[in-house]
């Protein structure tokens, strides 16, 4: 079954076997298999990716290779490359988060990654009001004033930008590093809502107040109000979106 169709072009010198190309082949299959193209036990052969992509071996053996890092492929002597049980992927991975929210089921990703934020940002945003430092607290400030801005001006790829380091530094600033490594996965996630035209042109007033109050109480080092704020951040987020 055909996952994607990959030009020639980037392989016209190397024999397919440009970082590129191995990009492509990636995203083409990792996507083929978080949609459920490939379902679990699909078998996946290395001649199979060569003769469809029209790329070398190793571009194939790498993609391989990156897929059973994040646990989607698993590979076994004569049985061949083998799509793994969706019960087993890696689903922190933020490339795989990526594909999730690029497929037909992205609303069940939405909502999974939505109620792990509710459980998570929260907390975080307490732990950054005792332990971030006076210049984590400043730059909180100033990126919830550029949300402001930028959010009543419609300009959405900078809100973005600026969204994804607030949240970002939220995760840093903690002093809990198993949340920092989540960064990856929200800033996945904040990414394809933008995309996907699931942003309003304008943001709500209600989602600027919110990552001021936060921002402000992280501030002051009140850690029952910052808490509180991310909770109606990501209120707002699961109304606007519709999930339950």
């Amino acid at each position: 079954m055909s996952t994607a169709t990959v030009p020639d072009a980037d392989n016209a010198h190397d024999g397919g076997a440009s970082p590129s190309m191995h990009e492509r082949v990636l995203e083409a299959v990792g996507s083929a298999i978080a949609a459920g193209s490939l379902p679990p036990g699909s078998r996946l052969t290395l001649e199979g990716l060569q003769q469809e992509y029209g790329v070398s071996r190793t571009v194939s053996r790498d993609t391989m290779k990156v897929l059973e890092s994040m646990n989607l492929v698993y590979s076994r002597r004569r049985v061949g490359i083998v799509v793994q049980e969706r019960r087993l992927w890696n689903v922190f991975d933020p490339k795989l988060v990526r594909w999730r929210l690029g497929s037909v089921r992205r609303d069940i990703q939405y909502s999974s990654l939505t109620e792990l934020r509710i459980a998570v940002e929260p907390i975080a945003a307490a732990g950054a009001a005792r332990r971030a430092s006076a210049a984590e607290r400043a730059r909180l400030v100033f990126l919830a004033a550029e949300l402001r801005r930028l959010g009543e001006a419609g300009e959405l790829e900078a809100f973005l930008a600026v969204d994804i380091e607030f949240h970002s530094l939220l995760l840093q600033s903690c002093g809990n590093e198993m949340f920092t490594a989540l960064e990856g996965m929200v800033a996945e996630v904040l990414t394809s809502r933008t995309k996907q035209g699931l942003m309003p042109f304008k943001p709500r007033n209600e989602a600027l107040q919110a990552h001021e109050d936060v921002a402000a109480a992280v501030a002051r080092g009140d850690a029952v109000m910052a808490e509180t704020a991310v909770h109606h951040i990501l209120d707002e987020v699961r109304n606007a979106m519709g999930l339950r």
